[in-house]
């Protein structure tokens, strides 16, 4: 026992058969098994052996460091993850080095994206070897920002642009060909991934994302989802597969299906005190008048629950006519909110753009004579505007509700204030760059840099 070294709860370990000069490891005596970072892992066959091929970026929130490894695969394991699901995990057997010795050790491989560290050192691996005292750190020795800097200079060296998958349905509109211009301007390979030419394997060993004609997509940092409302339910799944293979996503399919629902989406705004116009919802026609009174009674707005840029949204006049449109819709099966009119608007409602927590541009926009909807698709014009600190405040808490890095916030100027309409996910850039001369396009590229801590 006396010849056991201490670990503390954290430390540096090293894999040189990896090539892998320095990983910090969470060392964590509750764990059975070792796992470490990987991402677009690849079971192929070597002679008449398994092996299995990886990326490792070893150091944390720095996806411009990748090691491409491959090791002999020994197992493959269920695991139970930290939030308690069971998993299908390869398993690899390697030499780790601590403390100036080696050991060798089997390694699950795992995607620990969401980790706070790209390594855990599991009981199995330390038994008979060392002891922990949890109350210290890097017993063993630390390494400072600039020796792990200089550890991987030669991964670094010759720095290349990222490669970033544009995952949309229309190569030619305006939004997506200012977001490859963007990021082939900063030096990046900027890639139009067609939502349904793209498709996906589903397997715990070796899940692949696949393009129309079998090419294997493995070889992107990051994806900018532009995913249309009809391909809302198959792009979000290609995004989950995309972060599972360790892709970064400017826009979660989480945060995108929460923000597209939009009943769900109102009850998020309640739960977080932002103030949207009064809304009701109700399943039988037996509601409607009571539904109608909810809301202030006529004029009232009546939106279809899949409604965008606009369209499915009703203006009902009278409290009759909202009677007969209401019931109209439900006869049909089909789902509905009925809103608050706001009169004092006048055909105004303010577009702010978010990225990465930040108003980036803002616009108003007015609806065309005759019209209530101010989208720029049902013909309104759009002008500059002055946001108050008020409305930056709330289209950003707005966007921050759903996690999205990028969002279209609309807003309303009422009496009681700044109300919220609604936000948008996949936000067209045409309207608003060529309202306020931003290049909004270029800034979308930047927060990727920035998430994957790239360095031109």
């Amino acid at each position: 026992m006396d010849d056991l070294k201490i670990l503390g709860s954290e430390e540096w370990c090293r894999f040189d058969d990896l090539g892998i000069p320095a990983i910090k490891a969470r060392v964590d005596s509750g764990a059975k098994t070792s796992s470490i970072q990987a991402s677009k892992i690849k079971v192929f066959n070597k002679g008449l052996e398994e092996w299995v091929r990886f990326e490792v970026n070893p150091v944390q929130d720095n996806r411009s460091i990748s090691i491409l490894c491959q090791a002999k695969l020994v197992d493959v394991r269920n695991v139970k993850s930290s939030q308690g699901i069971a998993e299908e995990r390869p398993v690899i057997r390697t030499s780790v080095n601590i403390a100036g010795k080696s050991y060798e050790i089997d390694l699950t491989l795992a995607n620990r994206d969401t980790m706070e560290y790209r390594m855990l050192l599991g009981r199995e691996a330390m038994n008979d070897r060392f002891l922990v005292n949890p109350s210290e750190s890097f017993i063993q020795g630390d390494i400072t920002e600039e020796q792990l800097e200089q550890k991987y200079k030669p991964y670094t060296t010759e720095k290349k642009g990222l490669r970033i998958g544009l995952l949309a349905s229309n190569p030619n509109l305006y939004s997506n060909k200012r977001i490859i211009e963007a990021g082939e301007m900063r030096g990046h390979k900027v890639v139009f991934l067609n939502v349904e030419h793209v498709y996906m394997k589903l397997d715990a060993s070796t899940p692949e994302i696949r393009y129309r004609g079998g090419n294997i997509l493995d070889k992107f940092d990051a994806v900018i989802p532009r995913i249309k409302p009809a391909v809302t339910f198959y792009g979000c799944a290609l995004l989950r597969q995309f972060d599972t293979l360790g892709v970064y996503c400017l826009n979660s399919a989480d945060s995108i299906g929460r923000s597209r629902d939009k009943l769900f989406a109102s009850q998020l705004f309640s739960k977080n005190d932002i103030h949207i116009p009064t809304t009701g919802f109700a399943k039988s026609p037996m509601d409607t008048k009571d539904l109608i009174r909810m809301v202030s009674g006529a004029p009232l707005i009546i939106k279809l629950l899949e409604s965008t840029q606009g369209k499915g949204v009703v203006l009902a006049e009278t409290n009759k006519a909202a009677e007969s449109v209401i019931n109209a819709f439900k006869s049909v099966q089909t789902n509905i909110l009925v809103q608050e009119f706001i009169k004092e608007a006048n055909g105004h409602d303010i577009r702010c753009f978010v990225v990465n927590g930040k108003v980036v541009a803002s616009m108003q926009r007015t609806a065309q004579k005759g019209e209530f909807r101010a989208n720029i698709h049902q013909g309104g014009a759009a002008s500059k505007v002055k946001i108050t600190p008020e409305e930056r405040k709330l289209a950003i808490k707005s966007a921050k509700v759903f996690n999205l890095d990028v969002a279209g916030v609309d807003l309303i100027r009422s009496n009681k204030g700044p109300l919220l309409l609604e936000v948008n996910s996949s936000p067209g850039l045409e309207g608003i760059e060529n309202t306020t001369g931003k290049d909004i396009a270029n800034v979308m590229i930047e927060t990727i840099e920035r998430k994957l801590k790239y360095k031109h």
